[in-house]
């Protein structure tokens, strides 16, 4: 089994470590009724996508 020979600076470690964090994902808002949604996502909230009604109010 493989043991390393010297110790791992914090540095080092810190150095490898940059990436593992947790990013919030963007919000945008719908332009039809200013609710906050994901970006390239149906509104949850009106069903509009790009200007289009996809979800009719009555199923929303």
């Amino acid at each position: 089994m493989a043991v390393p020979k010297k110790k791992t600076s914090k540095s080092k470690k810190n150095t490898r470590r940059a990436h593992d964090f947790l990013t919030a994902p963007g919000i945008s808002t719908c332009p039809h009724c200013q609710e906050p949604k994901l970006p390239h996502r149906v509104c949850a909230n009106c069903g509009t996508y790009k200007g289009k009604e996809v979800i009719s109010e009555n199923l929303a």
